[in-house]
């Protein structure tokens, strides 16, 4: 048994095989143009779904590295004023014990360390009060706008505080429990220096002040130790996100980027192949007597 191969089957078989020379030739030029080797889903439907979980895993990786730099700003914010405050409080100290030794000071003297410790207190209720983008970086998800009112009371609320998603099964705290740091109301380090200025300015020893103070500053140092915990976390999270990002960079450009040398290589290879198929087709499709009677 054996198949008839007519003119026509041959120049039908020519021209497919031509056609599909030529889409193959579309398609590296496609690539060589925009230099990528899925410019459609139907290049590649596996390739694509690759490329398409790749880059949800990109966006979500570049969300966590834009909430580890907001939680950074948030926890360098309250780094630098537990900072000042701890300068402030090591002052009112100094002053406390000056002042807490009657027989070398004058009424003057002692009238001078009040009036310089109610100005410390003023700094460190401003300190207190620190914002980070219209935000209180001390009393967590707090709207009052101040973390302290006048009176010393105390705007957050207990269990309300700001975290940051930094990874997907990964949050940290990036504010500063303002009530452990400061106190609240007639138990807070405003009104202390409160009672120790009264205590100068009428005569009373203030010595027993100082086991108070020292409890306090106990608490701030405590809390930014904590502070510095969580930047720790926040700093590896950086890291890991930044390898993270390139590894899926990696990923993505090796699914989707082509090798621009290697394009340009099969294109002019395949130009050349359809060029010399043109050429044999021409010469093996002879016209019959077929296309004269025509």
């Amino acid at each position: 048994m054996f198949t008839r191969v007519t003119n026509a089957t041959q120049t039908a078989t020519a021209q497919r095989n031509l056609q599909l020379s030529l889409q193959r030739q579309a398609q590296l030029y496609d690539q060589a143009t925009s230099r990528k080797l899925l410019n459609r889903p139907s290049d590649d439907p596996t390739a694509t779904a690759s490329a398409l979980t790749v880059r949800s895993d990109a966006a979500a990786n570049a969300q966590y590295k834009r909430n580890v730099d907001n939680g950074d700003a948030w926890l360098t914010t309250a780094d630098s004023a537990l900072t000042s405050v701890e300068t402030l409080m090591r002052r009112v100290r100094d002053l406390t014990v000056q002042g807490a030794n009657d027989g070398a000071l004058s009424p003057e003297a002692k009238e001078s360390i009040a009036t310089e410790l109610d100005g410390l207190k003023k700094s460190l209720l401003a300190a207190a009060n620190t914002t980070y983008l219209g935000r209180t970086v001390f009393a967590g998800n707090s709207d009052a706008g101040v973390a302290f009112q006048p009176d010393y009371s105390y705007t957050g609320v207990a269990g309300s505080t700001v975290e940051r998603r930094i990874g997907q099964d990964a949050t940290v705290r990036v504010d500063a429990d303002g009530a452990a740091v400061f106190g609240t109301g007639s138990d807070s380090v405003f009104a202390l220096i409160d009672a120790t200025v009264s205590d100068l300015k009428n005569g009373v020893n203030i010595r027993p002040r100082l086991g108070q103070i020292d409890d306090r500053m106990k608490a701030i140092v405590g809390e930014h130790a904590e502070i510095g915990g969580r930047q720790t976390r926040i700093d590896k999270a950086k890291d890991a996100l930044a390898v993270g990002a390139n590894a899926l960079e990696a990923q993505r450009a090796g699914l989707e980027d082509v090798d621009l040398a290697k394009v340009l290589l099969d294109l002019k290879t395949q130009d050349v192949n359809y060029q010399t198929a043109i050429a044999v087709t021409a010469r093996v499709l002879q016209p019959t007597l077929m296309d004269f009677l025509r």
